[in-house]
């Protein structure tokens, strides 16, 4: 097979990378010959593994220096870990809240706090952090969540800022709504609140996008590849919709 110059025998770091969007991601960098480690909660077979829960900086500092101790350097992160709540304000527990921002924002930070300086000293590095359509929207009984993404938005945006004189750069996709195990998930709580039949919310789902179908964990993969490629070296602090077409209504 083939590879794409520019990532063969790159050192790719993939947080959440055990399914879902994340393991689309660690699919396509092994097959484009990047030597992939993983961190997660949960085994993958893909990749060079290590368990490894974001909410713990601990965790983070010491995977991201194991990463470093083996390959001397790190070229390329996605940071696609996150949970999802359904719910409002009211319905929010303090214990839900905390917990939703310490997966979708501590944990990007710590990983950043973390990679970026092995960046800074190499003069090189792509990221790339997992945002949601929710970085440009607002969506009903999402208010935690889409606080954690909308945040992540100007996180991309800041840390871009800061780190470009390095040669390193920071870009955010923003997915809409794809057809992962997180969704199911979220899909069965609202399914249980509302009495709505699951036929009725997945057909709900497809059409609102205008390309009338959801997203698959491949094509988001096959976005994120992009924006950690060498082919489009000059953006960077972008938040990329890949959304079929929702947020452009």
């Amino acid at each position: 097979m083939q590879t794409r110059a520019g990532f063969h025998d790159k050192v790719a770091l993939v947080v959440g990378g055990a399914s879902g969007m994340g393991n689309a991601v660690v699919r396509l960098l092994i097959a484009e010959g990047c030597r992939t480690h993983v961190l997660d909660i949960a085994q993958t077979a893909d990749g060079v593994f290590q368990t490894c829960d974001v909410q713990d900086y601990s965790q983070v500092r010491q995977c991201v220096q194991n990463v470093v101790d083996q390959e001397g350097r790190i070229d390329l992160l996605f940071v696609a870990a996150g949970v999802h709540l359904f719910a409002g304000i009211e319905e929010t527990s303090i214990e839900e809240f905390e917990r939703v921002l310490s997966i979708n924002l501590k944990g990007p930070f710590y990983v950043m706090k973390e990679v970026l300086p092995v960046m800074r000293k190499q003069q090189y590095g792509n990221v790339v952090l997992m945002g949601s359509d929710q970085v440009f929207i607002g969506k009903g009984s999402s208010t935690v969540y889409g606080m954690s993404k909308a945040a992540l938005g100007q996180f991309t945006k800041s840390s871009a800022i800061d780190y470009a004189p390095y040669n390193v750069r920071v870009n955010c996709i923003c997915p809409g709504t794809i057809d992962t195990p997180m969704l199911a998930t979220t899909l069965e709580v609202f399914h249980q609140k509302s009495g709505t039949p699951m036929e009725e919310i997945h057909a709900s789902l497809r059409t609102a996008q205008p390309i009338q179908r959801l997203g698959t964990p491949d094509e988001i993969g096959r976005a994120v590849l992009f924006l950690l490629s060498d082919d489009c070296r000059f953006m960077t602090g972008a938040l990329l919709s890949a959304d079929g077409g929702y947020t452009a209504q």
